[in-house]
């Protein structure tokens, strides 16, 4: 039965099938909404699992159909739909109309939530995409790779550098982790955190020593060196900077360790 076909398409889908789902579906013309919503859903995943553009395409444009007629237009799933439309073509501000006209339905809903996440902190709202993302209670999403660089990148906007440092610190060693500590060390440069720049980057620097890691961990030392004297961070940070130079073995190093213990001397700070 075509009931029963489309129970199949769901079931594979929540189970992460999606060439079977898709095998059982790109015959199917649909007729209702709920046939476009899944035949979107499909292409939508295939499109994302693969980065096929055509897939995306088709999918928005199923999205579109059912978000923009008159019987759907004003209903949950007819807004969720406008949503994913706008969600891939980019437009978040737009996806931002959609999800906050529904989100009172939606307290407790980790996909909701994790969407909502994203489209706020697409548009540099990082304050509520992080209180999104913190409402996500599902595992599986939280150890996401995607998931843990974009509360990452919320938690250096807001301040919170420490708990960015954190989530890379429980993170097994691989790939992911590599770009992790990219993304930490460029955003905390870029916030003015220097400390946790600084860290970042003598991790990179010793898992691949090139040259513009040398560099970043070079400007994250002075960085810290400069708030430590404006008494914007603890001397005491001053120890763990000079550690990190010490093992490093550019030469540029010595001046920069000469000037920092000198400082520290004067100024009270035992140095190991």
């Amino acid at each position: 039965s075509p009931e029963g076909r489309l129970n199949l398409v769901i079931y594979y889908l929540r189970n992460g099938d999606i060439n079977e789902a898709h095998t059982l579906i790109k015959d199917l013309e649909p007729t209702s909404p709920q046939e476009y919503i899944l035949k979107a859903v499909v292409h939508s995943a295939l499109g994302q699992e693969n980065n096929q553009s055509e897939h995306l395409k088709m999918a928005q444009q199923y999205f579109q159909l059912v978000g923009a007629s008159a019987s759907e237009c004003d209903t949950i799933p007819g807004r969720q739909c406008m949503a994913s439309c706008f969600f891939l073509l980019k437009q978040f501000e737009d996806v931002l109309v959609y999800l906050k006209s529904i989100k009172t339905y939606f307290n407790n809903d980790d996909d909701f939530n994790w969407n909502y996440g994203i489209a706020k902190a697409a548009v540099k709202e990082y304050q509520e995409a992080e209180e999104g993302f913190q409402q996500v209670q599902n595992e599986k999403y939280r150890s996401d790779p995607c998931f843990i660089s974009w509360l990452a990148r919320c938690y250096i906007a807001n301040g919170k550098a420490r708990l960015a440092w954190e989530l890379y610190l429980r993170m097994e060693t691989s790939d992911d982790s590599f770009n992790l500590l990219q993304l930490i060390a460029n955003d905390c440069y870029g916030m003015g955190a220097f400390f946790f720049a600084a860290k970042a980057f003598d991790v990179l620097e010793r898992l691949d020593p090139s040259p513009e890691y040398w560099e970043g961990m070079r400007g994250a030392a002075v960085g810290v060196f400069q708030m430590i004297i404006a008494r914007k961070e603890p001397k005491e940070s001053l120890r763990d900077i000079l550690s990190m130079l010490r093992n490093t073995s550019n030469p540029q190093v010595e001046y920069m360790i000469r000037v920092m213990t000198k400082w520290a001397k004067e100024n009270g700070l035992k140095i190991k």
